[in-house]
């Protein structure tokens, strides 16, 4: 299974544990092109062998295909890595896309579009997210290999949060006040939530940076000064009894994130008020609690449609973001309401994994 980052390893994630289910005997070799999926991932239990993917060139692909000899590839979601595919065609070993999302009709046009062609025809079925993906590979002469199975992130979340263990320090913070957990954030994002954090000293705000190197934790420090960081929260075994008037706590560390979405009454997630995309809002959602986030999101299938869905609510600016808080803390029907709706959400586009799967065991895949 190659993924570019962590995101893409999540999504892939369901359908390669059911398959090792079905196949305990089965050897897994997972890939990664970025630093911040191989080091979080690197230890994956379920894994043979995990690894950065050689550079793409001809004598590379090659090599790496002859040593590992798959069965069958997982390509989740995009980066398309043209030797690579085309050393598995070569081989016939079916390679399968999974949860691909495609946006821009124009980018089968023009110069590129025989070599998208001829990158595409190493897959043996796309399974993408969206009716609009769909099309645009149907429009490119691959119909009869292209299934639209929703997106493996929904599946996901479900099976994290059906598998939530408490985190003791957290529950004893947010034990008796009304809770908001930001996850993800940028500094566009957390300068949006400065003012409302420190005029609300009766919340208790959850704050965890996407960026969680000694100095951002330290700048996001300043910018609340009324918080404890989670490494001393735990050191010092708080039973929930805080010195001073302390109401935020900073998340110094990676993978707590999905966990923290359930102690919360409102969730914020990060990454709408910059150019780096508005992070998993899914995680959030799954707990049936209502989703805030900045105004750069339609790049975001799933943030469009829980908007419109009622439970997703997206904010211009801080002032918006105050107001919109303040209705839903005001309004206890209206909170239940936006958080049943995201939760619906979520589970309405569920199936996605096995929708895959039951191609892989109709057409034998593994069992050559």
């Amino acid at each position: 299974m190659h993924c570019a980052s962590l995101g893409e390893f999540e999504q892939g994630r369901p359908v390669l544990e059911k398959l090792k289910e079905k196949y305990p005997e089965a050897m897994i070799i997972v890939s990664f092109f970025s630093p911040s999926g191989y080091e979080i991932r690197k230890n994956y239990a379920l894994a043979d062998i995990v690894c950065y993917l050689p550079l793409d060139t001809p004598a590379n692909a090659k090599q790496f295909v002859d040593i590992i000899k798959p069965t069958l590839v997982l390509w989740i979601r995009y980066e398309f890595w043209m030797h690579y595919l085309e050393a598995l065609k070569r081989r016939n070993i079916p390679l399968l896309l999974v949860s691909g999302l495609l946006r821009d009709p124009s980018y089968f046009a023009g110069f590129y579009n025989a070599y998208r062609r001829r990158l595409y025809d190493a897959f043996t079925h796309f399974f993408v997210q969206t009716e609009g993906s769909a099309v645009l590979f149907r429009n490119m002469g691959f119909a009869d290999r292209v299934s639209i199975s929703g997106d493996t992130r929904f599946d996901r979340v479900i099976e994290i949060a059906d598998q939530f263990e408490p985190v003791a320090p957290v529950a004893a913070f947010c034990e008796g006040h009304r809770v908001l957990v930001a996850g993800s954030t940028w500094t566009e994002d957390e300068e949006e939530l400065t003012h409302y954090v420190r005029a609300n000293n009766n919340i208790r705000f959850i704050i965890a940076p996407h960026e969680t190197d000694v100095e951002n934790i330290r700048d996001v420090q300043k910018e609340f000064p009324r918080s404890v960081l989670y490494s001393e929260l735990a050191a010092a075994g708080n039973t929930g009894i805080l010195p001073g008037d302390i109401n935020t706590l900073i998340i110094d560390n990676v993978g707590m994130l999905s966990r923290l979405y359930h102690y919360a009454d409102i969730t914020y997630v990060g990454g709408g008020f910059g150019d780096d995309g508005l992070h998993n809002i899914l995680e959030a959602a799954v707990y049936g609690k209502p989703v805030f986030f900045g105004p750069v999101y339609d790049r975001h299938y799933e943030a469009v449609d829980m908007e419109a869905a009622g439970g997703a609510v997206s904010v211009q600016n801080a002032l918006e973001l105050e107001a919109k808080l303040n209705e839903l803390w005001n309004d206890a029907v209206l909170l239940n309401q936006r958080g049943e709706a995201a939760k619906s959400y979520v589970y309405r586009n569920a199936g996605a994994t096995e929708h895959i799967l039951s191609y892989i065991y109709k057409n034998r895949l593994l069992t050559s």
